[in-house]
């Protein structure tokens, strides 16, 4: 056997260690490149919440088999937060909500009904304007030849999704202007959101559009934040 496969059948080996262990005291989070895993870490960091990982390989489609779209995540997405118990949360605001209960302390959605509920209007809002429209753009554009085998891609799309993006962008600059964070005072799950999606976009050609004053002042001075 060549050395090559002998590395990679200890590499496989390790993986299935990480994704079949059960029973252990500490969570685990499953890690990989993108926006979508950067949320999560962002959220941690600002919480000093510290977890064993398992860093997926997103680029070579480690996410899309087995073992960690049977025994991790069915919907072959990261990230994904193993529990104690062994059963698996997926979803970034869903693992989040999870998050900011087991350690309160430092919320970042909310300590009373009304934070909460504003920082999920935000979020909710940052998501479907912003988010997922730049995702969707990058997807269908410059990262065609990574995601067309593994999803429905609409290349005639794309340039719409950008601009919807940017769309958003401006929307949302006049609604901050003054504020410090997005939902106002505090720092927020809305916050982490938005500069991990910005900052991705603008890393993949999609940059702020300079119009957009306040959200670019806002995006100074989360990037002049030690845990990003």
């Amino acid at each position: 056997m060549s050395l090559i496969a002998i590395t990679v059948n200890l590499l496989d080996g390790y993986r299935e260690i990480g994704y079949a262990e059960r029973g252990e005291d500490n969570m685990k989070f499953y890690n990989s490149v993108g926006p979508n895993p950067r949320v999560v870490k962002l959220f941690m960091a600002e919480k000093g919440i510290e977890l064993p990982e398992v860093d997926v390989d997103l680029r070579g489609g480690e996410n899309r088999r087995a073992p960690y779209n049977v025994d991790v995540n069915p919907a072959g997405q990261t990230p994904a937060l193993e529990l104690d118990d062994g059963s698996v949360l997926t979803e970034i605001t869903a693992i989040c909500e999870y998050l900011e209960e087991k350690f309160p302390a430092t919320p970042l959605i909310g300590a009373s009904a009304e934070e909460r509920a504003a920082t999920r209007m935000w979020t909710r809002r940052i998501d479907l304007k912003i988010c997922e429209p730049l995702t969707n753009g990058f997807r269908f554009a410059e990262g065609l030849p990574l995601f067309e085998p593994r999803l429905r891609c609409l290349p005639e799309a794309a340039a719409g999704l950008k601009a919807t993006a940017q769309d958003g962008v401006r929307w949302l600059d006049p609604l901050i202007a003054g504020r410090e964070f997005v939902a106002g005072e505090r720092l927020t799950l809305a916050d982490l959101m938005l500069f991990a999606f910005l900052d991705f976009g603008i890393s993949v050609g999609q940059p702020i559009d300079p119009a957009a004053t306040n959200v670019i002042a806002w995006y100074e001075r989360m990037k002049a934040r030690p845990t990003t």
